[in-house]
């Protein structure tokens, strides 16, 4: 099994790391690394085509190798599908993320937007994600992490997916809560609530500069969902596709008189 490894969070990251090592030690499993050389979290699938992008290969402490790219995550994707290391991989890992990647926050991740490209280029793909323990539901980056919940349930999810196949045109985002972990849940999708406000910082002769991102946000607390299994203390597994079409409104719209 040929798997590659991104993430939005850089070359750097503890839990790249702590992914590669886990992914490693499984038997038959070649492990090939290509991430973001800094941070690039939030950046959803965004795609680098105005300018080339620079690569460079990384000795890692324990001797292992891979590549920094100053492209995305998704830019890191095709790195690979393109032949950077060599034959195309049987398996897309992005993580694991500093901190989870629940309900809406999806449509803004990094980790997610790479993974959603296995979808793309037909490979079967999951999003890890790790929160830390004073985290609670936030999102946002904490100081301290244990990576092995989640670096736990991404040896056997790697088995099962490359074994049995992922339902066409569908990735796994996986979130894992800070142990102790108290079981694993197939979750759906919850919802956010935002909480962002419009602050002024300066203002220098009309030019303004504004902080809009406010106070953590909060969710829905609704059953089944991955926000809830995260609350309970267990790892949410969690289906999700980019078939964005809303079939009902196709057939509301194509009553309309459009001419």
């Amino acid at each position: 099994m040929r798997v590659l490894i991104t993430n939005d969070d850089g070359i750097a990251a503890r839990g790249m790391h702590a992914l590669r090592e886990g992914l490693s030690a499984l038997p038959g499993t070649e492990v090939h690394v290509i991430t973001p050389d800094t941070n690039r979290s939030a950046t959803a699938r965004s795609i680098t085509t105005r300018s080339p992008l620079w690569v460079q290969e990384i000795e890692f402490e324990d001797g292992g190798r891979g590549f920094a790219s100053d492209g995305t995550p998704v830019d890191c994707v095709r790195f690979a599908e393109l032949g950077l290391v060599g034959e195309r991989p049987d398996l897309i890992v992005a993580g694991i993320n500093y901190g989870v990647n629940l309900g809406d926050d999806v449509t803004y991740s990094g980790t997610v937007a790479a993974a959603f490209e296995g979808i793309v280029l037909g490979i079967p793909a999951i999003a890890v994600s790790q929160q830390s323990k004073e985290a609670g539901l936030h999102f946002r980056r904490q100081r301290q992490y244990d990576f092995s919940p989640a670096a736990g349930i991404l040896a056997t999810l790697a088995r099962h997916v490359f074994e049995r196949g992922l339902p066409a045109g569908t990735i796994l985002n996986v979130n894992a809560p800070p142990p102790p972990v108290q079981g694993v849940q197939v979750a759906r999708l919850g919802r956010r609530i935002y909480r962002d406000r419009l602050d002024l910082e300066s203002d220098d002769a009309g030019r303004r500069r504004y902080r809009i991102y406010g106070d953590d946000p909060s969710y829905h607390d609704e059953p089944d969902t991955d926000f809830r299994a995260i609350a309970e203390g267990k790892i949410a597994v969690t289906p999700i596709h980019l078939d964005l079409t809303s079939a009902g409104a196709i057939e509301e719209i194509a009553r309309w008189p459009l001419g």
